[in-house]
């Protein structure tokens, strides 16, 4: 496919970002604190992490080693994309293996064909097809602005998510107030931590593809965060009042 044509797609793609936010906002997908019945066979959490998220890092790295481009750039556009992924796919649910809800299986095999379509877009775009990125393209503004936002947001959610997992005791169930740094702001600062972290990785690359990933990230999790924040509202009388749901004095 030509650039012309893949530019399209992921215009059309980045379209379809919009209607999701709008269903997410009226429907939280039916896993984590959300769960609930009616939503067919469940998928054991950390299995359905893994299998689901896999598919992003093993389509990039398809898509680098069948490219053309392997400078250091397109190199550390693909380490930084696959070192998320190692995170998000394995380290995450490892660590938090046991206790969250299952999963329905449905919800897998949707996120399965979401990270498909942006791996394929991404790779395609940022190894084949779009802007060739010579290694001078590390010394770029935009590249070292994009990476300063990219390890900022990377280690604002994991330390989130460590955070979150520090609430419960080895075996315990349920859940609590998390206090104490961003937290202290937001209601879900692990969100927006990968929200930065997206921008930023379109900031770094300079790409329409990266730009479509950060747009469905935020499209994804903007309306998650708000439906937490509602659920922290409801069950604890004591919540702060003060919080926001993502955005620091604002949503």
């Amino acid at each position: 496919m030509s650039a012309e044509g893949l530019r399209a797609v992921i215009v059309g793609w980045t379209a379809v970002a919009s209607v999701t936010a709008v269903a997410l906002l009226r429907i939280s997908a039916p896993y984590g604190r959300h769960a609930r019945r009616g939503w067919g066979p469940s998928v054991p959490a950390p299995v359905a992490w893994i299998v689901m998220e896999s598919p992003s890092p093993i389509l990039m790295t398809v898509f680098f080693l069948a490219g053309h481009r392997h400078g250091a750039a397109p190199a550390t556009f693909l380490a930084l994309w696959v070192g998320h992924y190692v995170y998000r796919s394995f380290v995450f649910p490892l660590l938090g293996a046991g206790r969250k809800a299952p999963m329905p299986l449905s919800l897998v095999l949707f996120a399965i064909a979401f990270n498909v379509v942006n791996g394929t877009l991404n790779g395609a775009w940022l190894f084949m097809v779009g802007p060739e990125r010579t290694v001078a393209w590390l010394g770029d503004p935009r590249f070292v602005a994009g990476l300063s936002l990219f390890a900022l947001g990377f280690l604002t959610h994991v330390r989130a998510d460590a955070a979150l997992r520090a609430l419960r005791a080895p075996g315990a169930s349920g859940y609590a107030v998390p206090r104490g740094g961003l937290f202290d702001l937001v209601s879900c600062p692990n969100y927006l931590g990968e929200i930065v972290e997206w921008c930023g990785f379109a900031v770094l690359t300079w790409s329409i593809s990266a730009l479509s990933f950060a747009v469905w990230t935020a499209a994804n999790l903007l309306p998650r965060a708000l439906a937490h924040h509602r659920w922290y509202g409801e069950r604890f009388e004591d919540y702060p009042r003060r919080r926001k749901a993502i955005v620091p004095g604002l949503l």
